[in-house]
């Protein structure tokens, strides 16, 4: 009968259909990995006649037309091509001469998103940066692009420049910083007859932190 047949399933056997209802359907194979299309020549041969026609206005000192030139070149190269980096350069430099520094700092970027050890772009940028009062940034920028190319003394010296500017804009933040935090500790102070008066700060030349101390 069915009741003995049932009977006669075992436990094993009862825990083996079970697992087998529980387990996970077996992993799709993972898709084959894109194989580089070379870019015809055709578009190749565009872009750059693009390119050299921008380049001829900028030495014309025709920086509008040569930044459209530019943008011709980097619309028909396609987007993930290394040599559109240079395209993003030359019109950053195009951008620097009417001081587009933001432009300057946008296409940079997009250069070295394509090329990441391109020093021009990373000088390009740094200048923009500094230009845009971002001597920090500015400073990370000079620094790759001096470790990548030690031999440029002039990288050397911005660097140089920019580590003390970066440091002069951040005691100016702090200052400007302890001076907010000086007016909101009179506001609540005044409600004991206090004020900051009563506190004297003393800056630690080695360490550049403040010590505080409370005088009546």
């Amino acid at each position: 009968s069915s009741q003995s047949e049932m009977a006669s399933i075992s436990t094993d056997d009862v825990a083996h259909h079970h697992d087998k209802s529980k387990e996970a359907p077996a992993p799709p194979p993972p898709p084959p990995l894109p194989v580089p299309v070379p870019v015809p020549e055709e578009i190749l041969a565009e872009a750059r006649a693009h390119k050299e026609r921008g380049n001829v206005h900028f030495k014309a000192q025709e920086w509008d037309a040569a930044i459209d030139c530019y943008t011709h070149a980097i619309e028909v190269m396609p987007p993930d091509e290394p040599e559109r980096a240079v395209f993003f350069a030359n019109r950053a430099a195009a951008f620097a001469k009417i001081d587009e520094h933001e432009g300057v700092v946008d296409d940079c970027t997009a250069a070295l998103e394509l090329q990441p050890q391109y020093t021009k772009a990373l000088v390009r940028r740094a200048l923009a940066r500094e230009a845009l009062d971002q001597p920090t940034e500015a400073l990370e920028d000079a620094k790759t692009a001096a470790a990548l190319d030690p031999s440029d003394k002039g990288l050397v010296a911005a660097v140089s420049r920019l580590e003390k500017a970066s440091a002069e804009k951040l005691e100016k933040q702090k200052e400007e910083m302890l001076g907010k935090l000086k007016d909101l500790g009179n506001s609540v102070l005044g409600k004991f007859g206090l004020s900051l008066d009563n506190f004297k700060a003393v800056k630690d030349p080695n360490t550049g932190s403040y010590s505080i101390s409370f005088g009546q």
